[in-house]
């Protein structure tokens, strides 16, 4: 062949033997995914080299740490992540929908079909499903307010990764936070919500935060730990001493000048806090029973905390930069970056601030900051590190899959009741009016899409086919998006139930398996050709010149 005449050490797999490859590939990655579809779903336990444990049923996280060499099964891998990436969700579907794609394809290709014919099928069978999409959507107005229908799509989303206990009560914790950071008019910002994780206590002992934790507390034992009606400075400013930018020392000839230089670097800093204390005065009276708290971003030392102490202030220093931001968010006031700018309209205001101590570790909750706050804390328990891990993940998701209703304003019914519908309009409305071998194409893709209830249905514990079956006769009779019920293996009215997806997963993951499984079915050699790198390419070089 020509490839191994310019390369006499090329490997080559050529036509129905490089389809298989990539079929097999795909199907075997299909395979290990399928058993963690939907909430009856079961769990893989990944094992790192060094030992690490990790339980999950996430497919972007199986799909990350997974070490997968097979180069068409890594492509699809990265595909599935990028929907992950973009969409927040439809990973383990998309991973089922190109593996079964490919093998209703091979079959027809097997069969004397030219791949180019199938691919020009699948394009139009997606584009009409695109189109039945856009018809089978729920349009939901002011979707923010419908907090009902937000915590179903929370639920929908929470309860293929978590337990149900565990799913009521974080489902609520999701849209809390969304309906915290949403601003009319403008993107929602995912970053103002604050996940921190805590190895204690149970699962359900996590919860919502009407506005910030932080994982830090006071450097000082006299400081209060306990404060209400709160004025809160975030700053950043130099309440320490500093060194000089250049070399620089102290040149002194007696102990008294040597008191006197102290003394005078000293007087800057206690000027300072002596301008933030009278700020503290000027807004806390007696009457009011207002306290004050600083949050700084650099350092405070010894004797300035102690100065504070004795004023009742609670000071934390060295704040991380990213939780300065989302308190100006939640408590409003602005970071105040020099002494000139304290003024009382810098301040933020929050009801409660509250530092405690979980077992080493001291953690300082600024609570209650009011209607008006636009960022949030999700604090997160468990018992150890892979509850912890589980949950959060299972919440990043519920965070993307409310965030994604709320931009498209479209819900779909979920439990399988769209890819039942979009194969059934495959077969009865598009097929029949589609001539020549191209229909071929949409059959296949027609017959690719019932992978996803199909797997529901395995995944349950019931027959496969006969379910199907009473699923399809249900949809045709009653012409209601119908779905599979996991619980009983009946047909059930999705929406009746509050099961949804969003419409974007559906329409990404329409897309990027289409068009990945039709560059694989277009494959008609797989060859390792690449050129050699490193001592390997030396010394071929070598051998070549002797």
């Amino acid at each position: 062949m020509s490839v191994q005449q310019v390369n006499p050490n090329a490997e080559i797999v050529s036509k129905q033997v490089a389809l298989r490859v990539n079929v097999s590939a795909a199907v075997g990655l299909q395979q290990v995914l399928a058993s963690n579809l939907g909430p009856t779903g079961t769990l893989k336990l990944l094992v790192g080299g060094a030992g690490q444990l990790k339980l999950t049923k996430d497919g972007v996280t199986l799909l990350k740490e997974m070490q997968i060499q097979h180069p068409t099964a890594s492509l699809i891998a990265r595909t599935a992540t990028a929907q992950d990436s973009i969409t927040g969700d439809g990973t383990t579907s998309t991973v089922l929908l190109v593996g079964e794609l490919l093998r209703q394809s091979e079959r027809m290709v097997s069969e004397g079909l030219h791949p180019r014919i199938v691919t020009d099928g699948l394009d139009q069978a997606r584009d009409e499903c695109l189109k039945f999409l856009q018809e089978m959507a729920v349009t939901v107005d002011d979707p923010i307010e419908q907090r009902e229908m937000l915590v179903n799509v929370a639920r929908s989303s929470l309860q293929t990764k978590l337990d149900a206990a565990l799913v009521k009560h974080m489902s609520h914790a999701v849209v809390d936070a969304i309906q915290t950071i949403y601003t009319a008019d403008a993107p929602l910002d995912l970053n103002r919500v604050e996940i921190l994780t805590l190895q204690r206590q149970s699962s359900m002992d996590s919860r919502f935060v009407r506005g910030i934790v932080l994982d830090h507390g006071a450097r000082h034992p006299d400081m209060p730990n306990l404060l209400h009606n709160v004025y809160i400075l975030t700053c950043n400013l130099s309440l320490e001493y500093e060194q000089t930018e250049t070399q620089a020392g102290f040149v002194y000839s007696s102990a008294q000048e040597r008191e006197k230089l102290v003394e005078s670097e000293r007087k800057w800093l206690d000027e300072r806090c002596q301008k933030i204390i009278e700020l503290k005065r000027s807004v806390c009276s007696e009457h009011d029973k207002a306290s004050f708290c600083i949050i700084n971003q650099k350092g405070v030392d010894p004797l300035s905390l102690d100065i504070f102490a004795k004023e009742g202030i609670l000071c934390l220093r060295r704040a991380k930069r990213r939780n300065m931001e989302r308190l100006t968010l939640a408590c409003g006031g602005k970071i105040v970056l020099s002494v000139s700018d304290l003024d009382k309209e810098h301040l933020g205001f929050a009801g409660k601030v509250t530092e405690v101590t979980y077992g080493e570790d001291k953690y300082t909750f600024v609570e209650d900051c009011g209607a008006n706050a636009q960022a949030c804390t999700l604090l997160l328990q468990g018992p150890n590190q892979l509850t912890v891990d589980q949950v959060k993940d299972a919440v990043k998701d519920g965070l993307r899959a409310v965030k994604n209703v709320v931009e498209d304003k479209a819900i779909v019914p979920g439990a399988g009741a769209f890819e039942i519908a979009a194969s059934l309009h495959l077969t009865n409305n598009c097929v029949p009016k589609t001539s020549g071998k191209v229909k071929l194409g949409m059959q296949a893709f027609a017959e690719a899409l019932l992978i996803v209830p199909k797997t529901l249905i395995a995944n349950s514990g019931f027959d496969v086919q006969e379910t199907l079956l009473q699923l399809k006769e249900e949809r045709e009779s009653s012409g209601m998006p119908v779905g599979i019920n996991c619980a009983t293996g009946e047909p059930m009215l999705p929406a009746e139930e509050g099961v949804w997806d969003n419409v974007r997963v559906k329409r990404q993951s329409l897309h990027l398996s289409t068009v990945l499984a039709n560059q694989l079915l277009l494959v008609d050699e797989v060859m390792r050709a690449g050129k050699q790198m490193g001592k390997a390419a030396a010394q071929s070089e070598a051998a070549g010149m002797e």
